[in-house]
């Protein structure tokens, strides 16, 4: 599962149907199968998206609790906790998707979804300890 990039790029109304379209028939697999993973992953980008924040972080909420030990999960909750402007959430979840072993820290310094958790003081300690890794892999 790669991590979200979930941008707001502006959807003309023939994308925005398509993706309404798709959100629909995920939310029915979602309904039938409330742990499909998979889906649910679809489902919080395709919210996400839409522009529907709230609903994604939601998501990724659930997520967080079906795949405890998944970095990629906690990832995109720090994104959908920073895009809800949820700071000290978000800089939790990314704390902990690096210590589950997330290394992909080129995306995460220019990641779109992460601008404004960036420039906050509870982003600074988690620089230090990517900062850290590092040094510690070279």
């Amino acid at each position: 599962m790669p991590a979200k990039n979930t941008a707001q790029k502006k959807l003309n109304r023939a994308e925005q149907r398509d993706l309404d379209t798709k959100i629909g028939f995920i939310e029915g697999l979602v309904r039938r199968d409330p742990d499909y993973v998979d889906a649910l992953q679809i489902l919080g980008d395709h919210y996400t998206q839409r522009g529907r924040i709230t609903e994604g972080l939601q998501v990724d909420e659930r997520l967080a609790r079906l795949e405890p030990q998944n970095p990629l999960v906690f990832y995109n909750l720090a994104c959908s906790y920073s895009l809800a402007e949820e700071f000290d959430r978000a800089a939790a979840a990314l704390d902990r998707a690096v210590q589950l072993g997330y290394r992909d820290f080129a995306w995460l310094a220019k990641d779109p979804d992460l601008k404004k958790l960036r420039a906050q003081p509870a982003f600074a300690e988690l620089k230090a300890k990517i900062r850290a890794l590092k040094s510690k892999a070279r």
